[in-house]
């Protein structure tokens, strides 16, 4: 698929952590703190670029040691990271350079947004009202029972219906091999932003069929102008 300038109608679905926001402080703060409460040591922040896009509870086992990598300290390590993360999600949080820009961009040219996250979904939602008050996103779905984890389909599938597009009219962007592998089984086409916590190594092992190195770029890149 080739995108033209102008070809209407479009949509674009972001990932959220990595791509429209940079919340890796956050995230690190509230796991090591919880680590540090169950007796674990905790991370440089940086490794967190490695710990996230699968899911709170993968962070989690992904941040303990192997030999606590069982179910009552997953528990445990979880529930308190959600507890610190719920009273700490915007002390460092920001958007991307370039994001709010971007998004403003697009929304004049009349695409369709929306963001699919595997963050939970009430914090995802609380995020994206907080850091994007200005943007209508068509819809906003982060991780709950009844919508499967990316790089699970459904999520994306659900919300082409939304915007009443084939799945081959919509980009799927974002920063990890877990969004380049959704895009692939959505039948969107995968786009990578560079700027995010993955090497681009990564997206383009995954499938990416467009690497975006600024947000800016991102219409030029996918709209074709």
């Amino acid at each position: 698929m080739s995108p033209q300038r102008n070809m209407t109608p479009f949509g674009i679905i972001f990932d959220l952590d990595g791509t429209l926001l940079d919340t890796l402080d956050d995230v690190a703060d509230a796991a090591n703190a919880a680590l540090g409460e169950a007796g674990f040591e905790g991370h440089p922040v940086d490794a967190y670029r490695f710990f996230v896009g699968d899911g709170a509870r993968m962070l989690i086992f992904r941040a303990l040691p192997d030999e606590a990598r069982k179910g009552k300290y997953i528990e445990q390590c979880l529930k308190r990271f959600l507890a610190h993360y719920q009273n700490g999600w915007k002390a460092k949080t920001k958007p991307c350079p370039g994001v709010p820009q971007m998004l403003a961009n697009l929304s004049r040219r009349g695409i369709s947004l929306a963001v699919l996250s595997n963050k939970p979904h009430l914090m995802t939602k609380l995020c994206v009202e907080h850091f994007f008050p200005d943007c209508s996103f068509v819809r906003v779905l982060g991780h709950k029972e009844n919508v499967p984890k990316k790089p699970d389909p459904g999520g994306a599938l659900a919300i082409a219906a939304k915007f009443g597009l084939d799945p081959e009219n919509i980009a799927f962007v974002g920063d990890s091999g877990v969004d380049m592998h959704t895009a692939a089984n959505a039948g969107m086409l995968p786009v990578g932003a560079a700027w995010g916590f993955r090497p681009v190594e990564e997206l383009l092992e995954a499938g990416a069929k467009r690497i975006v190195d600024n947000p800016q770029d991102l219409p030029a890149v996918v709209l074709g102008g």
